[in-house]
């Protein structure tokens, strides 16, 4: 009687904790974090959703989204983020998984390095990295400040709109003070081609 009445009182106490630890480990916890991250970091916190002019929700800002017909050509109208193995689509994410030394990786660098040049009409030479290569999620939305500058021109002409008002859609969307200190100065495609949409003349 007294082993049964000792399992029993070890049961008791067992049920007692799990009772506790789920309430505050599975409910309590999780609640604090939410309630913190909607005070601190509303944005980030709610995936960072972009709202367009009419204050709809248009697009994450942590992903990229695909400026290209179904064909897989790009469209000249906006910002071109990096190549992705996943052709932008947000239900996968994945890098090439092409090795430094598969002939595969340097066959598609040179094609997208023939198409970037082609597309923003300079030599290949001017091409930069980033522009030809696939980042490991295939869905980042971030380019260097540089790549994008270079794409100012493409733009604003198939935007009918002039340089100036590109470029400081560019400029607004430079990452800079503590996040490039932390990193390198950065644009987000995602952001940017949402204003410039928002900017151009209705068709």
């Amino acid at each position: 009687m007294n082993t049964l009445t000792g399992y029993l009182r070890q049961a008791g106490t067992a049920v007692r904790f799990l009772i506790f630890a789920t309430l505050v480990l599975g409910v309590a916890y999780p609640l604090a974090v939410f309630g913190v991250g909607q005070l601190i970091a509303p944005y980030q916190a709610n995936g960072s959703i972009i709202k367009d002019g009419t204050g709809a929700p248009a697009a994450s800002a942590l992903i990229a989204q695909a400026a290209a017909d179904d064909s897989g050509a790009q469209d000249p109208r906006w910002f071109h983020a990096r190549p992705s193995a996943v052709k932008w689509d947000p239900a996968s994410s994945s890098p090439s998984n092409l090795g430094p030394n598969d002939p595969k990786l340097l066959e598609a660098v040179t094609a997208n390095r023939a198409a970037v040049a082609a597309a923003e009409g300079i030599s290949e030479e001017q091409v930069p990295a980033e522009a030809v290569t696939a980042s490991g999620s295939g869905l980042d939305p971030d380019i260097s400040p540089a790549y994008a500058r270079l794409q100012v021109p493409r733009v604003a002409a198939a935007q009918h709109l002039s340089a100036d008002t590109v470029m400081s859609l560019v400029n607004k969307h430079t990452n800079s003070g503590l996040t490039a200190f932390l990193g390198q100065p950065s644009v987000n495609v995602t952001a940017l081609n949402v204003d410039l949409a928002a900017a151009a003349p209705s068709k």
